[in-house]
């Protein structure tokens, strides 16, 4: 049982004693490693100013939002800020050269951010396509306004050869750090830890978590990081289901999603940005129970179900008896979710979700809705329907999902207010989300009646 976090740091091993594991990785880059290029924006990983590049074992180089990561998150990874960027001779980054060479920068203190985010794109060899760079920046934003010039700096850099990382450092025991943090590396320790300390955080990804301790500045007492699990690190896929385990992320459960459903492509594109679906979970998002949570109302469309693991055993549940009430869920102290399982499409079936946000990007919904139904000679024989944003938890459209069987769009548009009464906010009033709710429906209703008219409907 390790007691020190242990990572690489810009090729750099490094090992920390002495400093709080719930310090977030931003605080420790400025505050104790001087590394300032490295800037807080909004402390809540939406401007991307804060970015660094996470070097995986696989040789992935992801993206994340240091502002929200912890410390404790980063033992056993390799982590490289803009100072880590180093050219030929010592010299600049090829990806530097090309931010300068194409003048994008104004005020430069979104740039370090933008050069991380160039950097891992640059390494995944992707293509300088407008929708693939749109993406890869979706996450940094420049208060400057100078997005031409860096998305002709992303084309330059496309395609770029980047040697390999270096391999983190080995890690394969666990972590116990001042008896607060701890990350377990079977399932077995993480039951023995979970029943021993029922009141402990758990932490995924931390995207929701990691506001308590950059936002708040009070971050919890107790963590235990789920990470590093390997059971549920897990993605199994075979002829009649798709299990994801609680703490894979986004990134790596999407290509196995996509594939299965495939209008979830369009969809996991605006969960966030890159640097959230790195470290963000699915796993988290349900446990964390929030109404505005973009993948519950796919979930509960897709019909998912959630394996719970405590000492005493398991159990499985339909995912809408999963979630009790405002952030509350069936969750017993000693349980953890251990995955998530969803069957996949039948003949004749057809799946379809859809999220209204104020913003395309990097916004949380106002309404989201997951759909799947199951059409016969032109009529719906069966239909799940889920929403958010629309009452105090993800749900079920029951009222909807009847109307469409026995009276088609114009009964289940109609039974919408018999399902919801949603509560007004800033993001939109009752009556907005209802309408729009009305509106999805209908925009339902012309995927199935003009299917050639499907991806245009998906861009809208």
């Amino acid at each position: 049982m390790a007691d020190r976090l242990s990572f690489t740091l810009n090729d750099r091993p490094i090992e920390i004693a002495g400093v709080s594991p719930m310090t977030t990785l931003l605080d420790w880059l400025r505050d104790h490693r001087g590394l300032r290029g490295t800037k807080e924006g909004c402390a809540e990983g939406d401007c991307g100013a804060c970015t660094v590049v996470l070097e995986r074992e696989d040789g992935r180089r992801e993206a994340v939002n240091s502002c929200i990561a912890l410390l404790g998150q980063v033992d056993g990874l390799s982590v490289r800020t803009v100072e880590g960027l180093r050219g030929a001779a010592g010299g600049a980054h090829p990806v530097q050269v090309a931010m300068a060479e194409a003048d994008a920068t104004q005020c430069g203190f979104c740039t370090p951010g933008f050069v991380m985010s160039a950097y891992a794109f640059a390494a995944g060899g992707e293509k300088a396509d407008p929708d693939t760079v749109h993406d890869a920046l979706a996450g940094n934003l420049c208060r400057c306004t100078g997005y031409r010039p860096i998305v002709e700096a992303m084309g330059r850099v496309a395609g770029l050869a980047i040697d390999p990382p270096p391999a983190p450092v080995a890690r394969t025991a666990s972590v116990a750090i001042d008896g607060v943090f701890f990350a377990p590396r079977s399932l077995d320790e993480l039951l023995m830890l979970r029943s021993a300390h029922p009141d402990a955080r758990l932490l995924a990804g931390g995207t929701d978590l990691g506001l308590d301790a950059s936002r708040a500045r009070k971050p919890p007492a107790t963590i235990i990081h789920l990470a590093h699990v390997a059971e549920l690190k897990a993605i199994a896929a075979d002829d009649e289901k798709i299990t994801i385990g609680a703490a894979v992320t986004y990134t790596e459960a999407a290509p196995t999603l996509i594939e299965a459903y495939p209008a979830l492509r369009p969809y996991l594109s605006r969960l966030g940005s890159r640097q959230i679906r790195n470290l963000g979970t699915i796993g988290g998002n349900v446990g964390n129970a929030s109404p505005i949570g973009d993948m519950p109302p796919v979930l509960l469309a897709l019909e998912a179900s959630v394996r719970l693991v405590s000492r005493l055993g398991a159990r499985e549940m339909p995912l809408e008896d999963f979630f009790a009430g405002y952030r509350k869920t069936a969750l017993a102290p000693d349980e953890v979710i251990q995955s998530l399982s969803m069957p996949r499409l039948w003949p004749g079936e057809v799946f379809f979700c859809d999220k209204v946000s104020k913003r395309r990007d990097q916004d949380i919904s106002t309404v989201a809705a997951g759909y799947r139904l199951r059409l016969k000679d032109g009529r719906i024989e069966d239909a799940r329907v889920g929403f958010g944003g629309m009452a105090a938890t993800p749900k079920r459209a029951m009222h909807v999902e009847a109307a469409l069987k026995a009276d088609g769009f114009a009964g289940a548009i109609a039974a919408v207010a018999k399902d919801f009464q949603p509560l007004s906010d800033w993001r939109g009033t009752a009556d907005y989300r209802l309408q729009v709710a009305a509106n999805l429906l209908r925009r339902l209703e012309l995927r199935i009646a003009q299917p050639s008219r499907a991806l245009e409907l998906e861009a809208l």
